[in-house]
């Protein structure tokens, strides 16, 4: 009696069904039935399964209930993010929380459809399990004050957390969840020294976050048992020998591990084009010490002044990097594209090369684009390939515009360290031509593969991406409404147009960042529904398996796959089984990822800020609230807040229409895009925030 069969029976069931009517139906003797009570109560657990208050069993879509993450705001209210990417996001209210804090897996009971609201019934998994707060202190009782603002419930320190004082940065771990707004109860594990640097507090994020410390021992010892391996005669059966091909890495200059390398060809019908990926599942086997880990971590993290790897550095950075000049073994997509960049053939299959050059993005810059005659004769065995790789780039990314994929071209901050790790600066990273060239070279293999995939019916990872949804829709066009650039209601399809429509306008970067904002975030899923950022109809990740593990899966199952050229029937519903929880944890661990990375620049602003009180700058308007403007500057890559009690030339009031800050007096308007001088009035180590006075 399988827990998949019990779940299938139910699934199939027109009608909620007793325990009697599901243990009859098997034939169940009255010893089996205590197992089928487990089974039960573990597929309730997991949200697959409700029991009514009638006490019979229904699966949860018929329930008209929906299992998910929930995404917390500070405000209070929420959203449920649902499983299963073909259905809309729910809008939790403040009320109905039910006591679910952020990342918390729960199930929601959809009360309007047509304006997704929805409340929180039952809370399966608890996310955060450790918080990072300053301790308060009310009469004889400790009080934590957590450093996620999201977090939005009382927590109260037990009598056992001994040793704490009022200021305090402590690690605490939940001993006792509660329902609604009853305080959380919690215990003191760790008290942190004030931090003296950037790196100092950067520590205690990890802590925060819950990010992993170390390898386990055993996974240590895993790693370092394999980067002493040597390729041997077996490692090449059924490998192709590619280390004749000019072949190239192409990576920032700080960069230890590389994962992907690029081959290209000029032929009479158009371009063979080869992106070969380290192959990691040939060393990282299912289910192995170093495998579990690695779908434990879900993805490396970068942060400003250190990487939290996926894998060990015995594989991400040497046996499975495609160091320059050294043997690697790695999986190869092989494409043939027109001479108008259609793609006419695709080849997939395991092989061997040898980088000839670790390339930097600068340095191909430099020969295609500044024609540095150093770099030139530097490289002038390979300068006509970079020529040939930028004219399919180009082909390459029309192509993708054409179809409606949207081109955003957003500058990243870039942190310029010391040698303490302290930052010096904090400026716009801009990309050039060999940014765009692996970019478009790793969408067009990541392609490829998905569609190979589903074109024959394999279950597979996909990287998914749907179209926003309405309420962010009405939000973003009454801005740009405001700006004047358009005067109807803004839809999805028209995203490409209009972000080609205000290139070179002042407000084209923050525009693109506020309709960036009103994307839903990608994620993974079993299921395809194709990549609306992208317009590509079928999509996956397979293009960096040592830092997303996802890419690790999608390697194994097309290895898998062309090895016996059919899956049987008992592999392919094992794969049905542990794909939808490998996406749903991918994607969390994404998620997380994406939020410690952002906390951690914010940390490094803060700091290089905490000197500059009182000094002047010049900044532009990226958002209007109607507590104030958050305001980025121009000679950094820094963002500040300018609170409305510190505009104090005017009275100013909220125009929720015009999306504006508007002097009653004076009439000065400040809206998304306006320049404006400010003043550096504070900065808030312990707030993570920059506070502007306006002049």
């Amino acid at each position: 009696m399988k827990p998949e069969y019990i779940l299938d029976f139910i699934k199939k069931s027109a009608k909620p069904l007793s325990f009697r009517e599901i243990s009859d139906s098997f034939n169940l003797k009255s010893s089996a039935k205590k197992k089928l009570k487990k089974i039960l109560r573990d597929l309730i657990e997991e949200g697959s399964i409700i029991r009514n208050r009638k006490g019979f069993y229904l699966p949860v879509r018929e329930a008209k209930l929906v299992a998910g993450y929930f995404e917390a705001h500070k405000e209070g209210y929420g959203f449920v993010i649902p499983d299963s990417p073909k259905e809309t996001d729910i809008f939790i209210p403040p009320h109905a929380t039910m006591g679910a804090m952020h990342g918390d897996r729960v199930i929601a009971r959809l009360e309007h459809r047509r304006r997704r609201e929805g409340t929180i019934i039952r809370i399966l998994e608890r996310a955060i399990r450790k918080i990072v707060g300053v301790v308060e202190k009310s009469g004889h009782i400790f009080y934590l004050i957590p450093r996620k603002k999201f977090i939005q419930q009382q927590i109260i320190l037990t009598p056992e957390s001994k040793g704490v004082k009022q200021g305090d940065i402590v690690l605490a771990e939940i001993v006792k969840y509660q329902k609604g707004n009853n305080p959380l109860i919690a215990k003191t594990i760790k008290i942190f020294e004030k931090p003296q640097s950037p790196k100092d507090d950067i520590n205690i994020l990890i802590y925060e976050y819950d990010l992993p410390k170390k390898f386990p021992q055993g996974v240590v010892s895993e790693a370092k048992e394999i980067s002493e391996r040597t390729i041997s005669k077996k490692d090449l059966l059924k490998r192709l020998d590619l280390k004749g091909l000019i072949t190239v890495t192409i990576d920032g200059e700080s960069a230890k591990d590389f994962d992907d390398a690029v081959s290209i060809k000029k032929t009479r019908k158009g371009f063979i084009l080869w992106v070969h990926i380290a192959d990691v599942s040939h060393y990282v086997k299912w289910d192995s010490s170093l495998d579990l880990e690695a779908r434990q971590r879900g993805t490396s993290v970068y942060l400003p002044d250190r990487v939290i790897p996926m894998l060990p550095p015995e594989l991400s950075e040497n046996i499975c990097s495609l160091l320059p000049r050294t043997p690697r073994l790695t999986f190869t997509v092989e494409m043939h594209f027109s001479n108008s960049g259609d793609i006419k053939e695709t080849n997939f299959y395991p092989s061997i090369i040898q980088t000839i050059e670790r390339m930097t993005y600068t340095s191909v810059s430099r020969i295609l684009v500044d024609k540095d005659k150093n770099e030139i004769k530097k490289y002038k065995n390979l300068v006509s390939h970079f020529e040939k790789m930028a004219e399919l780039c180009e082909l390459l990314k029309n192509k993708r515009k054409a179809r409606g994929s949207l081109d955003f071209d957003l500058p990243e901050p870039e942190i310029l360290l010391d040698i303490k790790g302290d930052p010096q600066a904090i400026i716009r990273a801009e990309r050039n031509i060999a940014h765009f060239i692996i970019e478009e070279f790793m969408i067009a293999a990541n392609e490829a593969v998905a569609e190979f995939l589903y074109s024959n019916k394999i279950p597979s990872l996909y990287r998914v991406h749907e179209e926003p949804e309405q309420n962010k829709l009405h939000y973003l066009t009454r801005i740009v409404k405001n700006l004047g650039v358009l005067k109807e209601d803004l839809k999805p399809k028209q995203f490409p147009e209009f972000i080609e429509l205000i290139k070179g306008t002042d407000y084209e970067e923050i525009v693109n960042y506020l309709i960036l904002r009103s994307l839903k975030q990608a994620r993974y899923s079993p299921e395809n529904v194709g990549h609306f950022g992208l317009a590509s109809e079928c999509y996956t990740h397979f293009t960096s398996p040592i830092r997303r593990y996802p890419d690790l899966i999608v390697h194994r199952i097309i290895k898998e796959f062309l090895l016996r050229r059919k899956l049987s029937k008992e592999r392919l519903k094992i794969l049905e089984e542990i794909l939808p929880d490998i996406a749903i944890h991918s994607s969390r661990m994404e998620r997380r990822a994406d939020s410690i990375e952002r906390d951690s620049l914010q940390i490094m602003r803060v700091w290089f800020m905490k000197d500059k009180i009182g000094e002047e700058f010049i900044g532009k308007v990226t958002m209007v609230t109607p507590e104030g403007l958050r305001v980025r500057l121009e000679d950094f890559f820094i963002e500040g807040f300018l609170h409305l009690s510190h505009m104090t030339d005017d009275f100013y009031q909220f125009d929720e229409k015009r999306y504006c800050l508007l002097g009653l007096k004076r009439k000065r308007k400040f809206t998304i895009g306006t320049s404006l001088r400010v003043k550096v009035s504070k900065v808030s180590l312990d707030e993570r925030e920059i506070f502007f006075d306006l002049l």
